[in-house]
């Protein structure tokens, strides 16, 4: 697994989340982490084929997956992550994922990507590897979103 294929996911999350929420995220420090559920934590997985095959997950707890989509919404108070919720926390990861693979694709490197998939906590246990490259993105107010990519 390669460092600088998180690069493009990286560029694209801050890119999306100053242009959705108007924030500018600052950048954690990349490492190889455990994959492994969490409660009160949801993953947006999305599936990389092409000259990369693989998963790119990004992991939030539930509260910050709301205070995303309550910014997303102009504000509106989100007390519970109901359909349109995940709807639109899924609609962030494919956006990113979107721009992901064509920033890629400028760079000469061919992906496509599969719909995103919403995990919850212990659905998301055996579904994945063991490790993952792992980089933080931290959002002032909101809280963090793991960008994890589980690329070959």
């Amino acid at each position: 697994m390669k460092a600088e294929v998180i690069n493009p996911f990286l560029e694209s999350a801050k890119l999306v989340l100053h242009q959705l929420i108007q924030i500018s995220p600052s950048t954690g420090t990349l490492a190889v982490k455990s994959v492994k559920p969490i409660d009160d934590h949801i993953w947006i997985q999305i599936g990389m084929t092409g000259q990369l095959s693989g998963n790119i997950i990004f992991g939030l707890h539930e509260q910050v997956a709301m205070r995303i989509v309550s910014a997303m919404m102009g504000g509106f108070t989100i007390t519970e992550l109901d359909e349109m919720g995940r709807s639109a926390i899924s609609e962030l990861g494919n956006m990113i994922s979107g721009n992901a693979g064509i920033l890629l694709s400028n760079q000469g490197v061919v992906v496509d990507i599969t719909p995103p998939s919403v995990l919850h906590g212990e659905a998301f246990a055996g579904s994945m590897p063991e490790k993952a490259l792992t980089i933080p993105l931290l959002m002032d107010g909101i809280g963090e979103l793991d960008i994890q990519v589980l690329i070959s």
